[in-house]
């Protein structure tokens, strides 16, 4: 029996990757760890254990202490602080004698600021990048990106923080926050036209298996709505961005579609948080990335079953 370690048990990313490892058939135990004692988390595991927030001085501590008492064969992090917290110590984790399911840690880095990012992008000379400026001037980008624009953290995740301006006066509440903290970009697309694409990549520039949807977001920024699609467009963006970037493991991929074609939103370097959505539809990348990792099978492309997926809210009973 294998002993896997999930963080962010409490959050869609984290139980999503549980229980998509319990409908693996691996013969796996299950560790999901969480700062919240109340959460949901565990109802999805075999051992809870609460974590210290990742930002803490004995975080680490904490972590490899977890990983040495019950001899933990892989960990899996589900929110991205722990995601750029464990690529940061990489080296201390692994010698700990546990495998760490990590992106490349070039992309990491990128990723965490949407800015160097899009840079990177724009240096490559890919055709996929969405116009992004650090420009507080509102005639200047209001005349080139036109109303409504939108100004978007350079750090964060899902639509968390992002402002839509039509007008000068909600500009000034947030100019001062241009360049440091938030950046500014046009308006591409529409809302139902974005797709979420998880591949799963070899570090190489290639992939071994991917899967799409056409999504409808909640007002938290995650999935609400799915619908499993298949597009010649986005596999060949796939391989451009892969080229570029060479991701490794479970790379999330999301797009707009606009009439020029496809424009990258972001690239997420770990598990999508529609992860659960995809298990099933047959895309099981938490299953894939424990069967490389600890059993030396490369991932193939499953097949999908077509169809689509709304989310809801459950309750989830723990009897004393």
């Amino acid at each position: 029996m294998k002993t896997i370690l999930v963080s962010g048990a409490s959050g869609i990313v984290g139980y999503g990757a549980l229980k998509a490892l319990k409908s693996a058939e691996l013969n796996l135990r299950l560790i999901g760890t969480t700062i919240y004692e109340d959460s949901v988390a565990q109802g999805f595991c075999d051992i809870f254990e609460k974590a210290p927030v990742t930002s803490a001085p004995h975080y680490l501590d904490w972590l490899l202490e977890v990983i040495e008492r019950h001899q933990i064969d892989m960990i899996i992090p589900g929110i991205d602080a722990d995601l750029h917290h464990w690529s940061q110590n990489r080296d201390a984790i692994s010698s700990a004698g546990t495998k760490v399911l990590l992106n490349n840690p070039e992309l990491v880095g990128l990723c965490k600021d949407k800015w160097l990012f899009y840079n990177r992008l724009i240096k490559k000379g890919a055709l996929y990048a969405i116009p992004t400026s650090l420009s507080s001037d509102f005639s200047l980008m209001s005349q080139a990106y036109g109303l409504p624009l939108l100004l978007k953290p350079r750090e964060g995740f899902g639509s968390k923080g992002i402002v839509r301006v039509s007008d000068e006066a909600t500009w000034d509440q947030h100019k001062d926050k241009i360049g440091s903290i938030l950046m500014v970009q046009p308006v591409v697309g529409s809302d139902d036209q974005e797709y979420t694409t998880s591949a799963y990549c070899d570090g190489q520039g290639g992939y071994y298996a991917c899967m799409t949807l056409r999504r409808e977001l909640s007002k938290d920024g995650y999935t609400e709505k799915a619908e499993v699609i298949e597009s010649k467009q986005i596999h060949e963006a796939l391989s451009v961005l892969c080229a570029i970037f060479c991701p490794l493991g479970p790379t999330n991929f999301q797009f707009r579609k606009t009439i020029e074609g496809f424009k990258l939103l972001e690239i997420n370097p770990r598990i999508s948080s529609s992860t659960s959505i995809r298990t099933a539809f047959g895309y099981n990348e938490s299953k894939m990335a424990v069967e490389e990792h600890l059993f030396n099978i490369l991932p193939v492309q499953p097949t999908i079953k077509q169809g689509r997926a709304v989310r809801y809210i459950e309750d989830k009973i723990f009897f004393k």
